[in-house]
């Protein structure tokens, strides 16, 4: 708050930098650092002290520098002079001034570059020049102001995406949407260092350090780099990825409640990459980092996503006869996948392109070379201007892709048996603005399912990216995929119309401990008699739908009249599955429905076992034990022996807390 400086021909007894009031004025208050924290394009006040009245003749030059050999040529560094008018740029206006005190109001401007700064002072008078250092302080976005390029109008918009310290990640699936809470903590402390630093260790940084900070005034530049840096697959960033196998030599993404512990083992650890995430871990610790940068960022839940790896707008799956999966193509479908949207100008795209801007961190294919996802602006997206930074068309596809299944039937034959054109990108969802509601944004990229304007605005897309109407490309592009692609391009393909329906019902809401009950209703669309070969599967799946566990197999030979319907009812019991259950409690059901006449048909449903209704009742003062009552029904036949209480919140918590039940005693 205070500093001295010495100057040969003027001493400044102190500064008072007026902490306090400015870092209200700049909406910086809540950040736990006792750093001067200040937006761009805003004034900031401070005030000399000096130990002699300033005289008439004294010349004040001030020199703003950061990153490191500042140079004006590079923009990160600025020098401007006391006048009597705020000007272009950094300027310094005198506020006050008396005997031996001197109040100024400097002004940056709303494109500066943003990071840790130097203030240096230098006072000429008459043929004697000298100079001190004022001080330093960070500089952030500024969503408040309308200069900025992330200049956000809507007062309680800000509030939710700028100073929100907490949220709602959505998850599970299309039909059974399940909120998760996450700390995204940006202003605890350290937390704003660390994302200065995450910039600091990017590739962009360690070649060539003096373009990467000049480059620090836009927000394109700076969200495309944490992009890349929250995870690790290139420049050894915060988060590793894994979605399979065994989570001991770290933790399981589906334990991570908040970014703020992420973050300071990262850094801790001198930057070695936490272990493990997922897509929801990934985009909040992103949302984390943006907010404490000053960009106004939300998190993002897409149901049904589709990950098209070689980005041809059409999902294909592979199965054999039995409804096994079979890999033969890297698309796939999630039952969910969690991304970042961030507010603001694109400048490089043109007006009508700002707003909402899509970012993913979660590694799924490079983007010029680097693992990273975005900018893509939304209003691209919906628009089908698929030719446009960045990776319009990867997110495009995840919204709007279509569905197609094959059957292999052999080497030689491959069966077309299922297309989808409205299964892919449903109920995208985020937080509501000052509630934990959910609010569907799905209109914010495509136009409604089935209308004329949505397939019109697919076709162009497919024309932009010179890909046929079967999903072939027209032109020759570099490959992506790493197997060999079946189906279309190798095989004879079977196009006949299914001669039955088929539906996969639960008779109940599947909650884990319990029996799952099933039916399959079939039903014959013609007047023949039909015989119809039923193969049902299930098997435990990641929400990425991968399976990595079988469960069950069921076959039936089912006889069907003219236009005749039958049900079938099917179990999985608890002791079929629960030696198979994965973390996330996921089943996918396949039942292939083959006829003699007409083409072969599948019928899947995605499972979510529930968890049983649990309360928490809590009441909780500063600096007093809290009691916290927890009751639930143990659903399981075994013994409940080990359950686990977190708790982790900003500015309360420290350290995430972990509470043990164990024999009946927390």
């Amino acid at each position: 708050k205070h500093q001295t400086a010495t100057l040969k021909s003027q001493k400044i007894m102190n500064i008072d930098w007026h902490s306090k009031l400015n870092k209200a004025a700049h909406h910086t208050s809540d950040y736990n650092s006792t750093q001067m924290i200040l937006r761009r394009g805003q004034a900031f006040t401070i005030t000399l002290n000096f130990q002699r009245t300033v005289q008439p003749e004294d010349n004040f030059t001030f020199i703003a520098s950061t990153g490191p050999s500042p140079a004006e040529s590079q923009q990160t560094k600025a020098i401007f002079h006391l006048s009597d008018d705020a000007a272009e740029g950094w300027s310094a206006t005198q506020e006050h001034c008396e005997p031996g005190r001197m109040s100024l109001m400097i002004v940056s401007p709303a494109n500066a570059i943003i990071g840790r700064y130097k203030l240096k002072l230098q006072i000429a008078s008459g043929n004697k020049t000298s100079s001190a250092l004022l001080g330093q302080f960070v500089l952030l976005f500024n969503p408040w102001c309308p200069n900025d390029d992330v200049y956000m109008a809507n007062e309680e918009e800000r509030q939710e995406y700028v100073l929100n310290d907490s949220g709602i990640i959505f998850q599970g699936k299309e039909k059974y949407i399940q909120k998760e809470a996450w700390n995204y903590g940006q202003f605890e402390e350290d937390i704003l260092d660390i994302s200065l630093s995450i910039l600091d260790r990017s590739l962009n940084y360690r070649e060539d350090p003096y373009t990467d900070v000049s480059n620090r005034n836009d927000p394109i530049y700076v969200c495309r780099v944490i992009s890349a840096m929250v995870n690790s697959n290139d420049e050894k960033g915060v988060v590793e990825g894994k979605w399979s196998g065994s989570y001991r030599s770290g933790t399981n993404p589906l334990h991570w409640s908040g970014s703020v512990t992420i973050l300071r083992k990262w850094y801790r650890r001198r930057f070695k990459p936490v272990r493990y995430g997922q897509c929801w871990v990934f985009a909040g610790v992103m949302c984390t980092v943006l907010r404490s940068l000053g960009i106004p960022t939300r998190v993002i839940t897409n149901f049904n996503s589709a990950h098209d790896s070689n980005i041809n707008l059409s999902i294909d799956k592979y199965i054999d006869v039995s409804g096994e999966t079979l890999n033969l193509s890297e698309d796939s479908v999630w039952n969910f996948h969690v991304w970042n949207e961030s507010w603001f100008t694109r400048k490089d795209l043109g007006s009508f392109y700002d707003g909402w801007q899509v970012l993913d961190a979660t590694p799924q294919e490079k983007s010029k070379g680097i693992y990273r996802c975005g900018p893509a602006s939304t209003r691209a997206i919906k628009e089908g201007d698929v030719n446009l930074d960045y990776d319009s068309s990867f997110v495009f596809a995840a919204v709007n892709a279509d569905c197609v299944t094959w059957i292999q039937h052999s080497k030689k034959r491959t069966e077309r048996i299922y297309s989808n054109t409205r299964k892919i990108g449903k109920f995208i969802s985020t937080k509501a603005v000052g509630t934990n509601t959910r609010v569907d944004v799905t209109n914010n990229y495509k136009y409604p399912e089935g209308s004329s304007k949505e397939r019109q605005v697919y076709k162009k897309a497919l024309k932009l990216l010179g890909v046929s109407s079967t999903g072939r490309r027209k032109k020759v592009t570099k490959p992506r995929r790493r197997f060999p692609v079946a189906g279309r391009q190798n095989m004879p393909v079977t196009r006949q119309k299914p001669t039955v329906s088929g539906k996969l019902k639960l008779d109940a809401s599947p909650v884990i401990g319990q029996d799952i009950l099933l039916t399959l209703a079939l039903q014959n669309l013609t007047a023949d008699f039909k015989t119809i070969k039923v193969k049902l599967r299930a098997s435990a799946v990641l929400y990425t739908r991968r399976p990595k566990a079988e469960i069950l197999q069921w076959s039936r030979s089912i006889q069907l009249g003219s236009e005749e319907g039958n049900l079938n009812l099917i179990t999985i019991s608890y002791s079929q599955y629960k030696n198979a259950l994965l973390d996330d409690r996921k089943i996918l059901v396949t039942a292939v429905c083959e006829a003699r006449q007409g083409a072969s048909l599948l019928v899947e449903k995605d499972i979510v076992l529930q968890d049983p209704l649990l309360t928490i009742e809590v009441k909780a003062m500063v600096h007093k034990a809290t009691n916290v009552l927890v009751t639930f029904t143990n659903p399981l036949s075994e013994v409940v022996t080990d359950c686990v209480l977190k708790a982790e919140g900003s500015g309360l918590l420290k350290e995430q807390l972990n509470i043990k039940y164990v024999n009946g005693v927390w």
